[in-house]
C-alpha cells in the first residue's frame, strides 16, 4: 500500500467515524510493536495494532491530532493470508479499528456499540471481517496476538 493510498482511508476512515483531527499511523514489525506494547501497557506480547490518543504536545501549533496507531505489517500479513485478502485491505481493517479506539469506542467496556459501529463502517467502507468479530470466533484464530489497554493516558486497539 503505498503512503497516498494510506493516507487517503485514514482520511476517509476519520470521517466516517467523524473524527476530525489528524492520525498518525506507523507501519512496523511485530518486534517493534512488541516493544511498544511492552512499553507503554506492561505487556510483552505481540498485538496488531495499538491506538495512543493525543496528549497535549502532539501536533504543535496549527495541527491538531486525534492520536497515533501503530500497526504490525507482519501480523497484518499472517492475517491476510489466512483471510485470503489483500495487506492492503488488512492495513485498512486495522486502521478502522483504531481510529474507532481513537474516537472512545472500547469493545471490551461498552456493550457492543463498537461491535456494531465497526461493523456498520466496514460495510460503507467495503472491509472484510473486522476485529471484534474474528474475537468472537468467527472462524478466525490468530496466533495469540489480542489488542491490549495500556496504563491511563494510553490506549490500543
Amino acid at each position: 500500500m503505498s503512503p497516498s493510498t494510506l493516507e487517503r482511508f485514514v482520511r476517509r476512515a476519520r470521517q466516517a467515524v467523524r473524527l476530525r483531527d489528524n492520525v498518525n499511523v506507523l507501519l512496523t514489525s511485530s518486534r517493534d510493536l512488541r516493544a511498544l506494547n511492552r512499553r507503554f501497557c506492561g505487556k510483552d506480547k505481540g498485538t496488531d495494532v495499538l491506538s495512543f490518543p493525543s496528549t497535549p504536545a502532539m501536533g504543535g501549533p496549527g495541527r491538531r491530532v486525534a492520536g497515533e496507531l501503530a500497526i504490525s505489517l507482519d501480523i497484518a500479513r499472517e492475517n491476510a493470508s489466512h483471510l485470503g485478502h489483500s495487506l492492503a485491505d488488512e492495513v485498512k481493517i486495522l486502521v478502522l479499528h483504531g481510529i474507532l479506539h481513537l474516537a472512545g469506542f472500547d469493545h471490551e467496556r461498552d456493550n457492543g456499540e463498537m461491535a456494531i459501529e465497526e461493523a456498520r463502517l466496514r460495510q460503507k467502507l467495503k472491509l472484510e471481517v473486522g476485529l471484534i468479530e474474528r474475537s468472537r470466533g468467527a472462524g478466525f484464530r490468530p496466533s495469540n496476538r489480542r489488542r491490549v489497554h495500556p496504563p491511563a493516558g494510553r490506549r490500543t486497539a
